[in-house]
């Protein structure tokens, strides 16, 4: 009867394993077919068609770039004038030694930029200009990736012109 008992112990315990491992297969495979279903990459859209692409483009031009440091004109204090967000104005530093092709002004770039949209998701990702130059210090060279490069066109097209 011992024997018995422990034959069917056995095979329960082979049992379980193997339905352990179905079940553990079983999950991996999901996982991973989830993980692909996730990272397909997604179809290109234009930038106005994206939803949270003027967002994400407030995110990147506030928070990372830094763009209304230099591009937005200064008030008596000091300090970036939020009604005259990303609208040009004088450069806020010059460079400790004396350069010749250091800009005077900084473009707008809030609700009309200088370029139409190929030309400032172009400069957004590899750091060219329309002249096909490279910008002057104290621009940096971005080498924003596409979507990035459009979301933060979107946001700068969404913003007010002023004159």
């Amino acid at each position: 009867m011992f024997s018995r008992f422990s034959r069917l112990m056995s095979a329960l315990s082979r049992l379980a394993l193997v339905a352990l491992a179905a079940a553990f297969t079983t999950a991996v495979f999901a996982g991973q077919f989830a993980f692909a279903q996730s990272n397909k990459p997604q179809t290109a859209q234009p930038a106005s068609e994206k939803t949270g692409d003027v967002a994400r483009g407030k995110y990147i031009v506030e928070g990372v770039a830094m763009c209304g440091q230099c591009h937005t004109p200064r008030d008596s204090q000091g300090n970036p004038d939020r009604k005259h967000w990303l609208q040009g104005g004088p450069v806020p530093f010059m460079p400790a030694e004396p350069d010749s092709d250091w800009p005077v002004r900084v473009p707008r770039i809030g609700g009309t930029p200088p370029a139409d949209d190929a030309d400032m998701v172009k400069l957004l990702t590899t750091g060219i200009w329309t002249t096909g130059n490279r910008l002057r210090f104290p621009m940096p060279q971005f080498r924003m990736d596409r979507s990035d490069a459009e979301a933060v066109v979107a946001y700068l097209k969404s913003l007010p012109s002023q004159p």
